[in-house]
């Protein structure tokens, strides 16, 4: 590649792009530390109660550019200094990749950069790596990694940043989707997860009991849970047509505390199978509370050492990407321009 001196060689600049969803973000890494990280989230989804694709995608193709120039802006660098481009090639909606992928290629071959593609869920495991003096212990290798989001609930085993395999994962439906559809069905606006939380934090987590699905080895299913609450909400608002307001602190708490000891009991086992005591968790739902007190209770306990990431790496955003680029860009893993996006996860 062209323009590349030996000062550029030794300060690697990434510029990391995420369009996989909803959110339009871009961020600029050096090394290991980042300058920048600017998101512009979509709020129309809102109104519909779920992301629709067709207005995800048009919205990243207005977003794109100036998140990109804000995160120069304020990483106070100039495109030329620029490493390398990364990108979110999956998994992810195809409408909102095709935005990133196309300006990620014009924009690298403009500047005659490598381009990366980058696995959206292993840079959820990567964000943990970032460089950052207020959160300065990265995880030892190798650990357990519980990715959770809306679309995704895997445990990882990393012995690398290259080096990572899903050793369980969700069968039907994620754990960041059985929160906002529990919510959807209490009638909370989308989406639903944060405010479950935010509810919770005032309810009884014993106030009401929800069954544990049965799936045998690391694996989790959460379609069952969702159906219990429903049948349970309908049963109880035959009787009561103001339950959930009445009941919505308790239920909250109720469904969160179901949910975190369904991922829990999981992340044991996997603990005691592999005698891996070195646990991460990454992903959306990793900003909830209730997980992240269940973690920190593990560590108090003695059991775990554990890595809990800063909330402003839990939901997508570009910082993970450009760390996951930086990582690549040292072994010099490049994606040629012919590179497509795909939908679901591969490992």
């Amino acid at each position: 590649m062209g323009g590349h001196t030996l000062a550029k060689i030794m300060d690697i600049y990434i510029l990391g792009i995420e369009s996989s969803c909803d959110d339009t973000s871009a961020a600029i890494i050096k090394d290991r530390k980042i300058l920048a990280n600017f998101i512009a989230n979509q709020h129309i989804h809102k109104e519909f109660g779920g992301v629709v694709p067709e207005l995800a995608s048009r919205a990243h193709q207005q977003n794109i550019i100036p998140v990109i120039s804000k995160a120069l802006h304020a990483a106070n660098i100039h495109k030329n200094q620029l490493s390398a481009v990364a990108f979110t090639n999956g998994p992810g909606l195809l409408g909102s990749l095709l935005v990133g992928t196309s300006f990620a290629k014009s924009f690298a071959l403009a500047l005659d950069i490598p381009l990366i593609t980058v696995n959206h869920m292993h840079a959820h495991i990567l964000a943990l790596f970032i460089e950052d003096e207020h959160h300065p212990k990265a995880p030892v290798f190798p650990f357990l990694c519980l990715t959770v989001s809306g679309g995704h609930t895997q445990i990882v085993r990393v012995e690398s940043p290259y080096d990572m395999k899903v050793i369980g994962q969700t069968i039907d439906d994620a754990a960041g989707e059985a929160f906002d559809k529990a919510a959807k069905i209490m009638g909370l606006p989308y989406p639903g997860g944060p405010l479950i939380d935010k509810l919770a934090g005032l309810g009884n987590p014993a106030a009401f009991s929800f069954p544990h699905p049965q799936v045998g080895g690391l694996d989790f299913s959460f379609s069952g849970l969702k159906t219990s609450i429903l049948y349970f909400l309908r049963d109880k608002l035959k009787e009561d047509k103001n339950f959930i307001e009445n009941n919505k602190e308790d239920l909250s708490a109720s469904i969160q505390s179901t949910i975190v000891a369904i991922l829990m009991n999981k992340l044991r086992k996997a603990s005691n199978e592999t005698g891996i005591r070195h646990i991460a968790m990454a992903g959306g739902v990793s900003a909830n509370s209730g997980l992240r007190n269940a973690f920190i209770q593990e560590q108090a306990n003695g059991n775990w050492q554990v890595y809990i990431p800063k909330f402003e790496y839990c939901t997508d955003n570009a910082a993970m990407i450009a760390i996951s680029g930086y990582y690549q860009f040292l072994r010099k893993d490049f994606a040629d321009h012919s590179v497509a996006p795909f939908t679901r996860y591969r490992s």
